[in-house]
């Protein structure tokens, strides 16, 4: 079952909430090693660095899943899975999206390259217009 939180995320002058799912279970405990090697002082569990077409496709994830978040005429019950259908279909896994919103929380230059692709994301798909 995935869970999810939502991390805030500024784009332009607007506050998005986007979901971040995360996984039922903890993360995996080290394995025990024979003494620390110096020659390799690499973090075991980072995450591999975000690249470009990743924040895109979190930025349209992002706002995806936050129209489907906002979505009165959804039952709490499908907003998560419908969220975490709409993450895939950006082409992240759920636990990518986890992994990017938790980055860019800690990383004042990722968040900036996510707010931007949420402003170009939001530009490139005009809201409806309410003329009638």
């Amino acid at each position: 079952m995935i869970h999810f939180r939502h991390a805030a995320l500024l784009a332009g002058a607007t506050l998005i909430a986007t979901p971040a799912f995360a996984q039922d279970t903890a993360a995996p405990a080290p394995a025990q090693e024979a003494p620390a090697q110096e020659a390799a002082p690499a973090t075991p569990a980072a995450p591999a660095p975000v690249t470009d077409d990743e924040v895109k496709k979190f930025a349209k994830a992002a706002l995806a899943a936050d129209k489907i978040s906002k979505d009165a005429a959804l039952a709490a019950a499908d907003k998560q899975k419908k969220m975490s259908e709409a993450v895939t279909a950006s082409g992240l896994e759920p636990t990518r999206f986890n992994q990017i919103a938790q980055a860019s929380q800690a990383d004042t230059a990722l968040q900036a390259k996510v707010q931007a692709a949420i402003v170009a994301e939001q530009q490139a798909s005009p809201a409806p217009s309410p003329t009638q």
